[in-house]
Parts: C-alpha cells; sequence; structure tokens
C-alpha cells in the first residue's frame, strides 16, 4: 500500500499528517530520481560492455596479424588504451551510482613488478587537513592507510613513441599495454574538464567555428577513413578567458556542429561551408534589424571574401583584384586603430569610418560586376562577397564583433601541421581523446600558462578535487 494512503488510519492530528506527507512524498521523488539515474548508468554500463567487447575482440583477433608491423603497433597501441578507458568509464559509473545494482567485473591484471629502488621518491599525503563535520571540533584519529607507488616523469624529459626505451634505460620496464593504460585512463580523468570548459565557451554571446580533416583507421581493414576535429572558439573582443574547444566527429555533417551547440544563441563566424547553414535559416526568415537577436546569426569572414581577390590577383595581376584588396586593407586598418578601444570606442570608430568604406566598396563591387562576363574569375571572385554581404557588413555595425575567423584558424594550424608527425588517429576513441588534450593545453596556451605545467598540476589535485570546485581547475585561473 502507498505510505500516503496509510496516514489516514493513524490517529494524527491535520498538521502532523501534512508533515508526514510531505515527508513521505520527498522520499518518493528522491528514489524515482534514484531509480531514473541507476537506470540510465546502467544502460550506459551495458553500452560501454559492448564496445568493450567489441574492442577487445578486434584487438585479439587474428586479423591483426594481416597487418604490416608498424600498422599492428600502431593499431594494438590505439586498442589498449580504449580498453583502458572504457573500463575506466565502467568504474566511474559504478562508484558513483546510487545504489550497487551491477556485479562490477574483475578486471584481469598482471603482477606489477616494483619500481627500481634507485629511483628518487617524493612523498604525498592525500588526508584532510582537519575534521570536516564542522560539529565535533575533534582532532583526526589515524585509523588506516594505502600506501600505493607511481611513476613520474619530467615533462622535459618525455619524447613521443620513446618513454619506453628510455624507461629501460633507467632500470623501469613499462610495457606496451602500460603505457596505454596511462594514456587511456588519462583521457577518462580530463574529460570532466574538457566538458566544463565546452559548457563555458556556449555562455559566450558570439563564437568563431573551423574545422579540419583527420585521417583515422578504420579497424580491420588496415586503411584510413576521413574524420574531422571541430573547432569552437570564443570572441577576444567580449570579456573573459579566452577559451578554444575541439569536438572529434566522425564526420563533416552539419549535425555535428547543432549536436555541439545545442540551443546556443548568437552571431557565430564561419566560412562558407554548408554544413552550417541550416543553423542560420532561422535568422534569414527575419527582417535584417532583428538578425543580431535572432539563433545563431551568420557572421562571415572577410578574410575568406579577400582571400578570393588575392588569388585571382596572383594568377593574373588583375587590377580589380587589386582595388578589392586596397579597398579591404582600408577595413583592416581601422581594426588595427580599435584594438587597444573599448567595445563602445570601437562602435564609434567602425561607424565613422568602416561603414562608410564597406557602403562604398558594396556599390563598387556592384558596378564592377555588372560589366564583368559570367562565370569569369573575376565575377566568381565578387560573387562570394556580394552573396554574403549581409553576414561580412555585420560586424561594423557593432564594437564587439570580429572582422574575420583569423583566430580559430590560427588555433587549429598547429594540428594540422601536426599531423604530418603523427599521421592519423588510431581510433575514434583516440580521436576523442586528443581532442579533450588539445582543448584543454590550447586553452591555457591562449591565456599564457605553460600547458605542461599546468597539466602536471591539474593532475596532482584531481584526484581529491571536489566537483564542486572544478571550475579552480581550469587552464585560465578559475572564474569570477
Amino acid at each position: 500500500m502507498n505510505p500516503l494512503a496509510k496516514l489516514d488510519q493513524l490517529n494524527l492530528e491535520p498538521a502532523a499528517k501534512t508533515e508526514l506527507a510531505a515527508m513521505f512524498q520527498i522520499l518518493i521523488e528522491q528514489s524515482e530520481r534514484d531509480a531514473k539515474i541507476i537506470q540510465v548508468k546502467e544502460l550506459k554500463i551495458g553500452a560501454l560492455t559492448h564496445e568493450l567487447a567489441y574492442y577487445k575482440r578486434i584487438r585479439f583477433s587474428t586479423k591483426s596479424e594481416a597487418l604490416a608491423p608498424l600498422q599492428r603497433d600502431v593499431f594494438e597501441e590505439t586498442w589498449n588504451a580504449d580498453i583502458s578507458a572504457i573500463e575506466a568509464e565502467v568504474e566511474q559509473l559504478q562508484e558513483t551510482s546510487p545504489g550497487e545494482t551491477v556485479a562490477r567485473p574483475k578486471r584481469p591484471r598482471a603482477g606489477r613488478q616494483p619500481l627500481p629502488t634507485h629511483l628518487p621518491r617524493i612523498e604525498h599525503r592525500h588526508e584532510p587537513e582537519s575534521c570536516t563535520c564542522g560539529q565535533c571540533g575533534k582532532d583526526l584519529i589515524k585509523i588506516g592507510e594505502d600506501i600505493s607507488e607511481q611513476l613520474d616523469v619530467e615533462p622535459a624529459k618525455f619524447f613521443v613513441h620513446r618513454l619506453e626505451q628510455i624507461a629501460v634505460r633507467d632500470g623501469v620496464a613499462l610495457s606496451r599495454s602500460t603505457l596505454a593504460d596511462w594514456v587511456g585512463r588519462l583521457g577518462v580523468a580530463l574529460q570532466p574538464l574538457a566538458d566544463r570548459l565546452a559548457w563555458h565557451l556556449r555562455q559566450r554571446h558570439c563564437l568563431h567555428a573551423d574545422e579540419t580533416p583527420v585521417p583515422q583507421l578504420d579497424p580491420g581493414s588496415g586503411k584510413t577513413k576521413k574524420a574531422y576535429l571541430w573547432a569552437y572558439r570564443s570572441n577576444d573582443l567580449q570579456p573573459g578567458p579566452k577559451i578554444i574547444v575541439f569536438d572529434y566527429q566522425a564526420g563533416r555533417g552539419g549535425r555535428h556542429a547543432q549536436q555541439f551547440l545545442g540551443d546556443w544563441q548568437g552571431p557565430l563566424l564561419v566560412d562558407d561551408y554548408a554544413g552550417y547553414k541550416a543553423l542560420f535559416a532561422a535568422a534569414r526568415a527575419h527582417p535584417e534589424p532583428q538578425r543580431l537577436i535572432e539563433p545563431c546569426v551568420e557572421l562571415a569572414c572577410w578574410a575568406h571574401a579577400r582571400r578570393k581577390f588575392f588569388d585571382l590577383f596572383q594568377a593574373s595581376q588583375s587590377p580589380i583584384a587589386h582595388e578589392a584588396l586596397n579597398r579591404i586593407a582600408t577595413l583592416y586598418a581601422v581594426e588595427a586603430d580599435g584594438r587597444e578601444m573599448t567595445a563602445d570606442e570601437r562602435q564609434r570608430l567602425r561607424a565613422e569610418r568602416s561603414l562608410p568604406a564597406l557602403v562604398a566598396l558594396h556599390g563598387w563591387l556592384h558596378q564592377i560586376r555588372l560589366n564583368t562576363a559570367p562565370n569569369s574569375a573575376t565575377a566568381k571572385a565578387i560573387d562570394y562577397s556580394l552573396k554574403r554581404w549581409a553576414a561580412l557588413r555585420c560586424y561594423a555595425e557593432t564594437g564587439d564583433l570580429p572582422i574575420d575567423n583569423n583566430p580559430v584558424e590560427n588555433s587549429i594550424r598547429p594540428i594540422a601541421l601536426g599531423k604530418k608527425n603523427w599521421l592519423f588517429a588510431g581510433s575514434e576513441r583516440a580521436g576523442q581523446r586528443a581532442a579533450v588534450i588539445q582543448t584543454l593545453l590550447g586553452t591555457a596556451k591562449l591565456n599564457g600558462l605553460d600547458p605542461s605545467a599546468w597539466l602536471k598540476d591539474t593532475l596532482e589535485k584531481l584526484p581529491i578535487w571536489p566537483n564542486s570546485r572544478i571550475d579552480e581547475l581550469l587552464p585560465f585561473g578559475g572564474l569570477d
């Protein structure tokens, strides 16, 4: 019988019955919430268990024997890291469940050899400084302890693909599976920080967005397929720490941008990739004065528009392209003069100089286009700007919107150059781990921090750091 129904059978005062009914209702609602949380986590654990079985089947199947030795090593290291990451996620879900409803699988582990005695030891004690109950005021009493040794590496002595050999020279036996386990669990540990950065980024009024292709190994085939690293960056002309967030996805479809942005609203500065167009459909259905308050308003990039004329001039020394470049240079000169101004000051400067220059440029492009042969290189360069004119002009009506997408392209450039060294991502999970690390280290670099020092300090704090203070660990010194 429902406990609320039993209250009518009790000989209680009306006020007491009301109080008890309220308490029962709270307990019932809490129980229902816990049941839903458990159900969601059990579904997640089931999905991860299925994924874990898939990776283990690939990892230990005979298909890998058909690969070249180097390919097989790369695959196996990636799969080991992925397996460790999945196991770490399952452990986290089970540890945070309101009730223990799923039997924890025993993880087979090989016996770990003790670390060599000649290595220096640094002792870290993880214990509260004082009683945290806030009531008893008594000293802490030691009731037990767990002691473990973990190997650490100074960042200056860390080299990609050589850590195993360096450790052997120092008498430390590190297996590939151990190294892969570190990488996999590192990605899981840092994921909450990257998620929190993404949340803070979506609180900003204006964002940059761009994407770059990334080759990804196709399990079982020995070949690569094309994945994409999407990048979203904060606007430097608006207040707050600088943030860059990378989102690794299997494709370039616009649904990936929609999924990341969710219900975010504001001006979004992008190139002309068609995948973003669905985000701006609602804004285009409204009159021009309302554009800045509509969800996901398109801002076009003047660097892309300029590039069309630059390529034309490089190819033919076109006087029309030369004139267009000079007129666009005028717009950038205004931005240089207003770089250190406040938003209000910059808006007045743009109103005095940028808007008149834009009106003149628009009229000149129209006039030239009337006398230009269709489908010519000149016509295509002009049409690129005219078709996007409203989105190109939009920035000049404000004091805090950017003129181009260069900030996010500059953040992606090191990754594009780095692809010459690391060649490809080993799996989708490996790409997602890389995106997490690039998000955190890229944001640290944007805010003038030493990425390596920040990472080392953060990893030391993470095991005992409360979730309620996670913002203090973010790579810009916390938020006010």
